[in-house]
């Protein structure tokens, strides 16, 4: 398939308080019924909450068994992170799960230090390829954004996907990364950030975007309103450009070797 519908549903997000929010997305899921991928934001179920040890749930729980039976009803993919308790550990879990019942996963790499997420959370230690439908997506989690070394390009996926609570003072941060992720990368790159206000005395605009492979912002959500935006993907249009502007092959070779 060369083309994909995709949705971005920015959304307030209830203090910790799952029910609420799943179902608020379940609502807006089920008035798309031509999307083949849905994207939530950064712990969508919870906010971004350190209370890591009341809010984890397991693979088993109530929140992956919501997605998978959100992804069967739609007959579409959802993604999103969620905090989950695995292995004796707790991480910032990207979800990534599909109609057919598949649940893959990331763990954020980049824990947001100035919230002290690295006290209460476990960092993970590879980034993950996603395939599904034709398209290959790279998974990536919020503070992930400012990190362009773990997020280069070799050649291995088509888009980026960045899952946020970005607060508000540093949304031109946010903005100005994203079409910065796309220009290196030359790749399709989603931003899926929340709006409202958090436990944590910080607000949010959203700013919610796809930048197209070209760094140009090919569809956003109003700043500071929950919504939901749907466009398209074209893999033929991303390969013709590559193949007329093959940047990529003048990249500078590496090996990432994770520190930890």
């Amino acid at each position: 398939m060369s083309v994909i519908r995709v949705a971005l549903i920015q959304s307030e997000l209830v203090w910790q308080d799952s029910a609420a929010n799943q179902r608020y997305f379940a609502q807006q899921i089920e008035k798309h019924k031509d999307v083949q991928l849905f994207v939530l934001p950064e712990m969508f179920n919870s906010c971004f909450s350190m209370d890591s040890t009341r809010i984890a749930e397991t693979m088993e729980g109530l929140t992956v068994q919501w997605m998978l039976q959100q992804a069967k009803l739609a007959g579409a993919a959802l993604c999103g992170s969620v905090a989950i308790a695995a292995e004796g550990k707790i991480v910032n879990r990207f979800l990534f799960v599909t109609p057919d019942g598949q649940v893959q996963f990331y763990d954020k790499r980049h824990l947001f230090r100035m919230g002290n997420e690295q006290q209460h959370y476990q960092a993970g230690a590879e980034r993950v390829i996603v395939c599904y439908l034709g398209f290959r997506f790279c998974l990536q989690v919020c503070y992930d954004l400012r990190f362009p070394v773990f997020a280069r390009n070799q050649q291995d996926y088509d888009v980026l996907i960045y899952v946020a609570n970005w607060p508000q003072p540093r949304r031109q941060v946010w903005r100005t990364l994203l079409s910065a992720r796309a220009i290196e990368n030359q790749a399709y790159v989603l931003g899926c950030n929340r709006v409202g206000s958090d436990d944590n005395g910080l607000s949010y605009s959203g700013d919610s975007m796809v930048v197209d492979y070209l760094g140009q912002i090919q569809t956003e959500l109003a700043v500071g309103q929950s919504g939901v935006v749907v466009t398209q993907l074209d893999l033929s249009a991303l390969e013709q450009f590559k193949q007329k502007f093959p940047a990529y092959l003048d990249a500078d070779p590496f090996v990432l070797t994770p520190s930890f």
